[in-house]
């Protein structure tokens, strides 16, 4: 195990640097923190690259078990000081590990249409809390993916990870343009289901099917028009209180979870 505790040591200069989006993209690497989190990944046969612990740490078998494995597999194990850990992460009191991996193929073609009855898609979803939220549902439900199209938040960066739980290690993710995917969606089975005020059903009982793809657009603005008409079933879900919509995520969770129980009956 190496030992590091100068803040300008290029090691940890690297893994600060994987905060930033542009830095991310051209090493196609990410970081995960926290030990829970990065045990999800190991179960799911995601090792870390790079495992960095902070000095003076409570021993936990489970870090241990990581610790050897990652070793085994020709990873890098360091030792920060806190102030190091706390610089990479950006957290005034980061978690006592952190993880680099290897991003995911995010092509469409990842996502096996027959692997579940129920799929999420986001279009042009920004905040990275929001797409940590997705993920997290997308494994609540037992979705067989979750698909970004157009410009959404980067579901890699430090927030979006963190949000997820642990679910970027187990939610396929797809990425894709709205020209991408409209035809990879309508080259099979496959109903496009989203939240709508334009000729909706209520979203209980509609007529959902399976595999349904169920999606929620950008947090301000919505779903573009042309991409509501696109839709096979559009749904409305009442609002007894003064808001006007939900966030888009719970929204998402919603629908979810009531596709979930028609495909079930």
């Amino acid at each position: 195990m190496r030992q590091i505790t100068g803040l300008s040591n290029p090691t940890v200069k690297y893994l600060r640097a994987l905060r930033d989006k542009k830095h991310r993209r051209r090493e196609a690497r990410f970081l995960a923190e926290g030990l829970r989190l990065l045990t999800d990944a190991r179960e799911m046969g995601h090792l870390p690259e790079t495992l960095a612990m902070a000095e003076g740490r409570e021993p936990h078998p489970l870090l241990t078990t990581l610790i050897a494995e990652v070793e085994a597999a020709g990873g890098d194990v360091i030792e920060l000081s806190e102030a190091a850990l706390s610089k990479i992460t950006g957290k005034d009191n980061p978690q006592a590990v952190c993880g680099v991996f290897a991003e995911f193929d995010t092509a469409l073609d990842r996502i096996d249409r027959t692997r579940a009855p129920l799929f999420l898609v986001a279009q042009a979803m920004r905040d990275p809390g929001n797409l940590g939220t997705m993920l997290r549902t997308a494994d609540a439900v037992g979705a067989g993916g979750l698909i970004l199209v157009d410009d959404c938040a980067d579901p890699f960066s430090v927030e979006a990870v963190r949000a997820s739980m642990g679910a970027i290690f187990t939610v396929p993710l797809a990425m894709a343009r709205w020209d991408e995917f409209v035809p990879w969606l309508r080259g099979g089975a496959g109903q496009l289901v989203a939240a709508s005020l334009r000729d909706p059903h209520d979203y209980r009982g509609a007529p959902y099917a399976a595999p349904c793809f169920v999606m929620v657009g950008n947090e301000s603005q919505g779903l573009p028009q042309a991409y509501e008409a696109e839709c096979d079933l559009r749904v409305t879900m009442p609002m007894l209180g003064r808001a006007d919509s939900l966030n888009a995520a719970i929204a998402g969770a919603v629908l979810a979870y009531e596709v979930l129980a028609t495909l079930r009956d």
